[in-house]
């Protein structure tokens, strides 16, 4: 089977790609960004990497730092059209199936395209915001259903946005609910007891959507006590987040760790982390199912995680296996609900008992790639 994979270089979806691995299939790759180049990380995979540029010009990159408006015009010649070139790919290729990874950066650039070979199956893989909040994103109701129309088989992070999909005249196959990920694999010798968890992680997103500082600003005011026993670890800080700890004169008194978003982890380095943690905090106004909620809680921290569109109540039960953030910009109910977390320790002790149980059963990425493998040979047959 010819399986066309379209997507932004994303490291999620790299996991997902790798799912399909020795599957027996002829997977390719088209970079709709062109921004990676040849990525290692599916180095099996055909890629379609630096395709939109004519011609990479000698001192380009100083041309478009001193004389942006030069540069602009010179693009405007010499870069290729996303949907021509994708245009040109399709017809050489003739895949047997189409999978977009992502409707408003994926799917809207080459939907002109999708249109033109309406034979070709369209799977459509729904992430984060992508469904919930299409409107925050720059899409039309219209284009929207229209989009899904195209679309014959469908793929969410979460129930939430299935349901989103029906409401929108989704009417073709649903595939199901899978982590945008494909599956974590979890370190289970990495897993430490709850009483020998000395971290708590931040998810350091402040991008508009993710509201890490809420969570850092929270600490310094109601739950300063909490940095005596505990180191901080930040991850996937975004510069925002960066400079606030770096001019926080209070965290500069504790052990605080940060990893910039900008900076690559190992996957198996940040699971590491999960597991020695007590808790992780991650806190956003919208999202969907987040894939470092079900490794942190396969690892064994507690989440206390925001729930925009009421996603993360599908996998968390307040006050029993997680807490949940129902006012994401509220500094002193996410203070309460730290301390909460840290003076019940039987509750976090059941919690690990439970969601360690519960995710490696669900999302362990060995038990899902079997059915990730299935879900393409079945519309091939």
């Amino acid at each position: 089977m010819k399986i066309l994979l379209v997507s932004i270089p994303n490291h999620h979806f790299f996991q997902w790609a790798n799912q399909l691995k020795e599957a027996g299939h002829e997977v390719h790759w088209f970079d709709i960004t062109d921004g990676a180049g040849f990525s290692n990380k599916i180095n099996w995979v055909t890629q379609y990497a630096g395709w939109k540029l004519r011609w990479n010009f000698p001192f380009r990159h100083r041309v478009k730092k001193h004389f942006p408006f030069l540069y602009q015009r010179i693009q405007h010649i010499n870069e290729r059209s996303v949907s021509s070139t994708f245009n040109r790919l399709v017809t050489n290729l003739q895949p047997d199936v189409i999978h977009v990874f992502e409707m408003q950066l994926s799917g809207y650039p080459i939907f002109s395209v999708l249109e033109q070979y309406p034979h070709i199956p369209l799977i459509y893989s729904s992430w984060g915001s992508d469904m919930f909040q299409y409107e925050r994103l720059g899409l039309t109701t219209s284009f929207v259903k229209q989009f899904l129309n195209r679309v014959d088989y469908l793929i969410t992070d979460c129930n939430r946005d299935y349901q989103k999909a029906l409401q929108l005249g989704f009417k073709n196959k649903f595939l199901g609910v899978f982590p945008g990920n494909g599956g974590v694999a979890f370190i289970k010798e990495a897993i430490l007891e709850p009483s020998d968890r000395t971290i708590i992680m931040v998810k350091g997103y402040e991008d508009g959507v993710g509201k890490a500082l809420v969570v850092l600003r929270a600490i310094v005011k109601y739950a300063p006590q909490i940095m005596n026993h505990y180191k901080l670890v930040v991850y996937s800080a975004d510069e925002a987040v960066v400079q606030y700890l770096n001019a926080s004169s209070f965290y500069s008194k504790h052990e605080v760790t940060v990893f910039s978003r900008a900076t690559y982890i190992p996957n198996h380095q940040l699971l590491t982390y999960m597991g020695q943690s007590t808790l992780h905090i991650a806190n956003s106004i919208s999202d969907g199912m987040p894939n470092v909620v079900l490794e942190a809680m396969g690892m064994g921290a507690f989440p206390i995680q925001s729930n925009p569109g009421n996603v993360t109540e599908e996998v968390i039960t307040h006050g029993k296996n997680g807490l949940l953030i129902e006012s994401p910009l509220d500094e002193q109910e996410i203070a309460r609900l730290i301390i909460m977390a840290l003076d019940d320790f039987a509750m976090r002790e059941s919690a690990q008992e439970y969601n360690t149980a519960y995710m490696h059963q669900q999302y362990d990425r060995l038990q899902l790639k079997a059915k990730i493998v299935a879900l393409y040979s079945q519309i091939y047959n």
